[in-house]
């Protein structure tokens, strides 16, 4: 066999060839092992975004990707019930996960979230976890395993013991415009979920403006090649498409959604898109976990859950055990981060909003310092957006958002950008539910 030369693989993938495995194999060992450059990562991932992978490429990459490092067993470490995961493709104010988590585990599944740091326009929930003061994302594997059997659940970054091969490569996908790839979103996600060991995966892909794929169609694609090979992979997933032609929750910054996810765990508040998604992909783990028997069961054990405080209870337990604050829902204003400046955007007249650029808004909040420009840019916690309306009524000075940044200066730059992100008309929007559709194989 001729010796690896990445730049002949980057070549005959930038030519439309399809590489063998053999050639994937060297490659992501190179990643890996830092024997490629990040010039070279960065025209891979560029060769592959314009010339594409076949259905055996994607599921090539993605094995040697999860070989690249570690993996867990949680049967040889006894977990006492299923190992259920849910990894969304990325959205404005989904804060998902960190409801989620504890509301599986408090009905009885088991959740090691290996989540991911903020991706384009979108944010990451490592980031919103860091935020919280002392929080640890980077726990060794044994204790990574330990908060998962005590508190039920643990959301974590991906350490360099799993799938490092992907984590240098999603670090130069942030930064290159190579995210929106079906094939390299597919390698990402399941390469870290096949070496967490699961025994079931959900995905929520999101669709619409503020989506890495915006259109149906492209949502569908992806969604079909999630399942399709984890399926091949020996890993159960399913898929639901939810809407991101509107911010999830009502906010978008990394310490601004965690006060809201606390807030929504412990009742002081219910936004009814973020718990139609919520319970939607929830409802889905415990039917795939065979921790209830129907969706109507599911559904009661979620509401149960969340009423009782059992959830918030957990989420409290993962913080504490992960190094933050053992008071977090208590004292959860005072624990997190808040910006020096906050300013109102106001509507300029009556009506109804009609269109939102939701990937504008993500930019705003990377604009604030709430995101990476870079790989390696330190982010502000702090900054961000709250009080974000959505589609329909609205009067003439509500408030459209508020933007919490550091400075007048940049406040006032993004609230003339936030204004520009809402058109509003005379007439109503056309309805659109948060869950779009399960996707099946």
């Amino acid at each position: 066999m001729p010796p690896f030369l990445p730049q002949e693989t980057i070549r005959r993938k930038r030519d439309g060839a399809a590489l063998d495995k053999a050639e994937i194999d060297a490659f992501v060992d190179g990643l890996a092992k830092g024997g490629i450059g990040d010039d070279q990562v960065a025209a891979f991932a560029m060769a592959v975004f314009f010339r594409g992978m076949n259905a055996r490429e994607a599921a090539d990459l993605t094995a040697a990707m999860t070989r690249s490092g570690a993996t867990i067993d949680w049967r040889a470490l006894d977990l006492p019930g299923p190992a259920l995961d849910k990894h969304s493709t990325g959205g404005v104010g989904d804060n998902v996960s960190l409801i989620l988590a504890p509301l599986v585990a408090a009905c009885g599944g088991y959740v090691p979230m290996i989540a991911g740091r903020g991706l384009g326009h979108t944010g990451g929930t490592v980031d919103k976890l860091e935020s919280v003061p002392g929080y640890r994302t980077d726990p060794d594997l044994q204790t990574f395993a330990r908060v998962v059997r005590e508190a039920g659940c643990a959301i974590v970054g991906q350490s360099a013991e799993l799938a490092p091969a992907d984590r240098r490569l999603y670090a130069i996908r942030d930064v290159t415009a190579t995210v929106e790839s079906i094939p390299l979103i597919t390698a990402s996600i399941l390469s870290k979920k096949l070496a967490a060991g699961l025994d079931a995966l959900v995905m929520d892909v999101k669709t619409g403006n503020g989506a890495f794929m915006p259109t149906l169609e492209q949502s569908r694609a992806l969604a079909q090649s999630l399942v399709s090979t984890g399926e091949a992979a020996g890993l159960p997933t399913r898929a639901l498409i939810t809407d991101m032609d509107e911010p999830l929750a009502p906010c978008a910054g990394n310490a601004i959604e965690i006060l809201h996810a606390i807030d929504f765990l412990t009742g002081r508040r219910s936004d009814a898109r973020v718990r139609d998604v919520t319970f939607a992909l929830a409802s889905e783990m415990l039917l795939m976990g065979r921790r209830a028997q129907s969706l109507d069961e599911a559904i009661s054990k979620l509401d149960a859950a969340l009423a009782s405080g059992a959830a918030a209870e957990r989420f409290a337990r993962m913080v504490a055990a992960l190094g933050g604050p053992r008071d977090i829902l208590e004292a959860r204003a005072a624990a997190l981060p808040a910006a020096a400046v906050v300013r109102d955007v106001r509507a300029p007249r009556e009506g109804y909003v009609s269109r939102i650029d939701v990937r504008a808004l993500g930019l705003v909040v990377i604009e604030l310092g709430g995101g990476r420009r870079k790989a390696g840019d330190a982010i502000d916690p702090a900054v961000g957006l709250s009080d974000l309306a959505g589609k329909g009524k609205i009067g003439k000075d509500a408030v459209v958002a508020r933007v919490h940044a550091r400075d007048q200066s940049s406040a006032q730059i993004a609230a003339a950008q936030v204004l520009r992100a809402y058109d509003i008309a005379d007439e109503p929007p056309a309805p659109r539910a948060p869950v779009v559709e399960r996707s099946e194989i």
